[in-house]
This record gives C-alpha cells, sequence and structure tokens, in this order.
C-alpha cells in the first residue's frame, strides 16, 4: 500500500444520468460529477479548450520589456535569450530566439551547462557574454532570483528583462523588467503558467495577435506546460488542447523526428504523451549534459540533421536511466531503520547532479515524503527537493534561508546550494518542518480517488470515450477510479524487474493490471490475496486486439483483511504498552507449538540466502495461506520476537518491509524458555 489514505468521491446517480443523456460516456460521467460537474454546463465549461487569451500587458512591467526589446530590434543589438536546462526551458529559448530571429534579430540562446555552471544566471556566463557584446539579455523561465547577476550586468553595461514564473523574494532583481506573474505586487488573478507561457506572453505583445502566434508556437507551448506539471485549466488547457492537435501533425521537423524515434506518432497524441514519452528524452538532454541537442533540434530546418540529433536524445535517456538506477539503489540502502521517514535528507559526492531530481521524485511518492537529495562537491553540496502531500518546498526554504547560500523554485521541486557542515542542521530544522506540517489541515497525503465503478462498465468503448476529459495532467488529472475485492490469480515482475504484471479476477469479470515502478514485495501483495485496487483504466493494443488494462496506482487488502490485521496489530501494541488483557486475548496473542513450527516452516522455505523481506501484513497473509490456518498478526508477531530472543533470527524495521535474517546454526533451542513466553503465560495464568 503506497498511500497511507484513500479518499474516495461520490457522486449522485440522477447528476450522472443527466450527463449521460447529454451525450457523456457513464464512467466519463460518473467522473465528472465526483468531481462536481454535476451539470452539462458545469462540465462543458470546465473541459472548454475555447477560452479567450489575456492580454500580455495584464503582467507587471510586459510594457517596459515590449519597449527595451523594440528598441534592440531597431537598433540590431546582439540580444541574447537565457534559459533552463529542462523543458519548460527549452521550449520558452527555443520559441522566442525563433520568434525573435524570423523578425530580423540578432540572438543567440544560451542555456547554461548544468553541471559546470548550475541554474540560472550566473557570472560565467554573463561575463562570457559581454566579451561577445551582447548588449541586452532576455531571461526565460529563469532569473527572478538572479540579483547578484543583475548587478554584474548593470556593472558590465548590459540590459537585463527578466521573465520568469518562477516563486520571487521580496527583493527583485534591478533590471529594465522584471515579467514573473508570482510577484508579490502582480494585480489578481495570478496566472500559474509555465516559463514558455510568459515567454509566449512576451511575444505576443511584441507581435499584437496572440491567436496567430498560438498557432504557431502551440506545440512549444504545450510540452512546456505539460512538462513543467502546470494546471491544465483555463489559458493553459487552450494552449496544450491546441498543441496536442499540432503534435498529431507536427510541422517542425525536430520534434517529428523525436516522436518517430520514440514511437509516440500513432494517435491518440495525449498529455501523457508528452509526461511520459517526449519529455524524459528531452530533459535527459540537459541532465546529462548536452543541453544543446535539444536546442539545436527544435530550432532546425535540416530534416536529416533533425533525425540525427532526435537519436541521439533516446541515448542520452537510456544512459540517464541506467545512472538515475545506481542513485535510487543507493539512496534507498542510505535510509534510517526504523518507521518510514516524515522526510528525507541524503547527501552524497558520487551522486550525478543532472539526474538526482528524478530519484527525488521517485523516492517522494514511494515514501510519502518531501525529500532532498545533495550532490556533494568539496565543502558545499547542489540539492534537489521534491514534494508531497501539499508540502510547500519554496516556502519551507525560506524558513531555513539562513543555512543556505541560495536557493529558488516552487512548491513542488526546488534548488538550494548549502555548504557540507550544514546539511545536518538543515535536517534537524527540515524534521521540524515537515512534523509541524504532518499536523496541520493544509497536510494532504491522501491518494485521492474519483469513485468506484462498476466492473460491468469497465468496457472498450467506455474507457475509450474518457479521452473526451483530455489534456489530462494537475488540474485535470486522468481518472482514478476504484474497485473492490478481487484476488489476485496472477502475478509477475516484468521489464528486468521494475513493473509489477498482475492478473485479477472478481464477481466473474478478469482484468490484466500493471503497477509500474513496482515489485510484488514493495506493493505487498502475493498470489492469492484479496485487495482492492486505485488504478486507471487504458486501451491496451496488441495484434490488433484491443483490451481494457487497469494501471494501478495503489493495491491494499481488501476491508476484512485489513480489519484483522489492525486488530492484530493493536492487540501487540497493548502488549507491548503492559496494558491489561482478558483470556481470550492472550489465547489470540500466546503462540502453541504448532504455532511455531507453521511459521518457522515458513520462514526456512522462502528465505533467500537466509533472508525474507517483507511487509509485514503481507508476511502475515503468506504464512496463513502456506499453513493453511488463519493466523493473526500479533500471533505471528510474538512467534517472531520468540525465534529472535532464542537466538533463532534478527529482525531490522526498514521504512516499508521487515528484515528477518534467519541465525540458527541447526541446534534444538527450547522456545519454552523464551523470557517473553514465560511472561506471556504468567500473566494469562492471572486472568
Amino acid at each position: 500500500m503506497k498511500y497511507g489514505t484513500w479518499t474516495i468521491s461520490s457522486y449522485e446517480e440522477s447528476a450522472a444520468g443527466a450527463l449521460r443523456a447529454a451525450g457523456w460516456s457513464p464512467v466519463t460521467a460518473a467522473v465528472l460529477c465526483s468531481r462536481g460537474y454535476d451539470t452539462p454546463e458545469k462540465a462543458q465549461e470546465f473541459l472548454s479548450a475555447d477560452v479567450p487569451l489575456s492580454s500580455p500587458m495584464d503582467l507587471l512591467d510586459m510594457d517596459k520589456a515590449v519597449r527595451r526589446v523594440r528598441k534592440a530590434l531597431e537598433r540590431r543589438e546582439h540580444i541574447c535569450v537565457f534559459g533552463d536546462y529542462d523543458v519548460d526551458g527549452i521550449t520558452a529559448t527555443c520559441l522566442l530566439t525563433d520568434f525573435l530571429r524570423k523578425r530580423g534579430a540578432h540572438v543567440t540562446s544560451y542555456i547554461p551547462a548544468r553541471l559546470e555552471e548550475g541554474y540560472g544566471l550566473n557570472e560565467i556566463a554573463v561575463r562570457a557574454l559581454r566579451a561577445q557584446d551582447v548588449k541586452l539579455i532576455i531571461t526565460v523561465d529563469c532569473g527572478i532570483t538572479a540579483n547578484q547577476e543583475a548587478a554584474l550586468c548593470k556593472e558590465l553595461g548590459m540590459e537585463l528583462v527578466i521573465t520568469d514564473h518562477h516563486e520571487c523574494k521580496s527583493d527583485l532583481p534591478e533590471a529594465v523588467a522584471v515579467v514573473d506573474p508570482h510577484r508579490k505586487d502582480q494585480p489578481e488573478p495570478v496566472l500559474e503558467m509555465a516559463g514558455v507561457g510568459v515567454a509566449f506572453k512576451l511575444a505576443a505583445a511584441l507581435a499584437g495577435d496572440q491567436e496567430a502566434l498560438l498557432a504557431e508556437y502551440c506545440d512549444l507551448l504545450c510540452l512546456g506546460t505539460v512538462a513543467d506539471v502546470m494546471p491544465l485549466t483555463g489559458e493553459n488547457r487552450k494552449m496544450v488542447w491546441r498543441g496536442l492537435q499540432a503534435l498529431s501533425n507536427p510541422k517542425r521537423v525536430g520534434l517529428a523526428a523525436l516522436m518517430a524515434e520514440c514511437g509516440a506518432l500513432r494517435p491518440p497524441i495525449t498529455a501523457g504523451t508528452i509526461g511520459y514519452t517526449l519529455a524524459p528524452r528531452i530533459n535527459a538532454a540537459g541532465r546529462m549534459g548536452h543541453v544543446e541537442i535539444a536546442t539545436e533540434l527544435f530550432l532546425t530546418n535540416d530534416a536529416a540533421r533533425a533525425v540525427d540529433l532526435a537519436s541521439q536524445l533516446c541515448k542520452l535517456n537510456r544512459k540517464r536511466q541506467d545512472v538515475e538506477s545506481g542513485i535510487y539503489r543507493q539512496a534507498v540502502s542510505m535510509l534510517p531503520a526504523g518507521k518510514a521517514p516524515k522526510a528525507i535528507v541524503l547527501a552524497d559526492e558520487t551522486w550525478h547532479q543532472g539526474v538526482v531530481g528524478i530519484v527525488a521524485s521517485r523516492l517522494a511518492e514511494e515514501y510519502s515524503c518531501p525529500t532532498f537529495l545533495i550532490c556533494l562537491d568539496g565543502d558545499k553540496g547542489k540539492a534537489s527537493s521534491r514534494s508531497y502531500g501539499g508540502f510547500n518546498l519554496f516556502s519551507s526554504l525560506e524558513q531555513v534561508s539562513d543555512l543556505l547560500e541560495s536557493y529558488g523554485g516552487h512548491e513542488l521541486a526546488a534548488g538550494f546550494t548549502i555548504r557540507r557542515d550544514r546539511i545536518d542542521r538543515f535536517r534537524e530544522r527540515i524534521y521540524e518542518l515537515t512534523d509541524a506540517f504532518s499536523k496541520s489541515p493544509d497536510c494532504n497525503p491522501a491518494l485521492q480517488i474519483d469513485c468506484e465503478i462498476p466492473p460491468q462498465l469497465l468496457t472498450v468503448q467506455n474507457v475509450q470515450q474518457l479521452d473526451e476529459l483530455e489534456p489530462c495532467g494537475a488540474g485535470c488529472p486522468r481518472p482514478v477510479l476504484f474497485m473492490r475485492s478481487l484476488t489476485v490469480s496472477d502475478l509477475s515482475e516484468v521489464g528486468g524487474g521494475k513493473h509489477l504484471r498482475l492478473r485479477l479476477s472478481g464477481n466473474g469479470y478478469h482484468f490484466n493490471a500493471i503497477f509500474f515502478s513496482t515489485t510484488a514485495k514493495l506493493a505487498a501483495v502475493a498470489l492469492g490475496d484479496v485487495v482492492d485496487i486505485a488504478y486507471t483504466p487504458q486501451i491496451n493494443e496488441y495484434r490488433g486486439l484491443r483490451t481494457v488494462q487497469l494501471n494501478l496506482l495503489d493495491i491494499r487488502p481488501d476491508e476484512q483483511a485489513r480489519a484483522r490485521l489492525g486488530a492484530g496489530k493493536a492487540l501487540y501494541r497493548r502488549h507491548l504498552q503492559g496494558q491489561v488483557l482478558s483470556a481470550q486475548e492472550f489465547d489470540r496473542l500466546i503462540p502453541e507449538r504448532q504455532d511455531f513450527v507453521a511459521v518457522w516452516r515458513y520462514l526456512a522455505a522462502s528465505a533467500q540466502n537466509g533472508v525474507v523481506c517483507e511487509e509485514f501484513g503481507c508476511l502475515v497473509r503468506k504464512i496463513t495461506r502456506y499453513a493453511g490456518c488463519t493466523y493473526s498478526g500479533s500471533k505471528i508477531r510474538v512467534c517472531l520476537d520468540v525465534f529472535q530472543e532464542q537466538g533463532l533470527l534478527q529482525m531490522e524495521q526498514r521504512p516499508k518491509l521487515l528484515v528477518i535474517r534467519l541465525t540458527s546454526d541447526g541446534h534444538k533451542v527450547d522456545l519454552e524458555s523464551s523470557p517473553t513466553l514465560l511472561h506471556l503465560k504468567e500473566l494469562k495464568a492471572g486472568t
């Protein structure tokens, strides 16, 4: 069970009926109603991609930015578009560079080398650009915290226009214009748009015709907006919807080559195509220190060159995956023993700075807590962090800024630089902040599930019609549905052990399911388990046959099994706390000889190299099936305690798994002399 709590919404059948009558499919209607769009009018308004674009001039300082860029165009000044090395920054850089070049500008695009220069404006870059006689630097997707670099630009006689979308500090950089929808003095409503969206607004203010410009650059807008996890509502929804249409027949030769190289040209093209297929490959260029491959890919008009660049990107992505796997395994091994942490703060000298952000995302989701991974280099370290459960990273870094050399980002993802000797104190402060947050009403670690759908509605046609909700992403997520009391009739690990494939059965229905980035142990599931699932349905096509496949987001024992396990854990806790127990409760707690035999035989039969590693609830269910009779978790736990006391095994509780190492040398041991067992029997005799 990945999420501690599942929050399952419901809906009024009469409202769903009204949506079905208006033409929505049964599953789509149920999802819309569960999200509060319970009339045809509300549903249509929410899903509409036909909304007017706000005026670029609504953004503070846009008028100043336009005047300065027009002046540079008139004077043929050397302009630098300075971006970031993620998908948002790359698309923003390419959009504005292409726009200005088509208007005759002398433009250089510059994205800093991630490993050598780090994020954003930096002294190395500024001095290099001054040596190239650059007169105006326009930042995209960066710059809002570059106060020192802005001062250096002024000192060197260069002018600076900042466009960004990240959170702002109290003091803005000194520049000709600072355009950022998150400026604290920006009038409401604040536009939640990506860096490429802000760059587009500057181009639109210069061009004067937003709709024509949207038709030209909607593909790049779509890529950057989805990859940066912006809410797909309002203007963003329109931009992404138009972009997905354009990507179905890409005109940009670089995009066409990339989509062909990774097999993404077959319809439907969705936001998921970007998030899971295109964005990781584009990001790989920046992560692995070759961002120039991605920028050239999007700016080239040479189809043959585009094919070569696309191939290079895919090779870089495969290399990135290998590096990521190594860092992930090492980071997991560094986690402290005990229960799951409220935050993860780890540091190492060997980690690849361009890849730790992905690992941080993976750990944050897997261990359900904010994660901070620090790449050490000498006496300093550069970190990537990812949020979980609503924890605001930027706000938290503001609160510990006295320990940091620099920081930036937003609520969900942030980076910072820290001195090595301050990491331990930083960890302590973060633990304090996450502990306080976990007790606040703002903490929301639950898995949000739209609704329960009867299995008979999961037809190919109904699942296909969920595309009516596209584009799906932040603000309009893919539907998460619920189904209860299914039996695991088959399971196997696929993709080199990276993913879990299951066959689930119940009420005469059978479904194939896939649980990505997990194993049977991590999912705490075994053959024969009766489970509830949270899933997103999808269509799987193989050799012309189209079937419904369930993409699992989480899996847990059914209600009856959870109740049994919960009662066993509660009884065991009461025993540890020395509370008074009844004779019947002692019977459920104290093992008999046949119980010890059953538990030991299972451990001996299933151990690999003398080790059993399981989530405790799953271990209980496996022993129950192995022995052919029902065991409570409390009795099995006492068996394990007795075995450990008598030197037969050692136990270590990891954040998700119980690790049991068998240490028996084959000699007989008198279990009846166990202090735990003697104490329990003595207490029972006194009842």
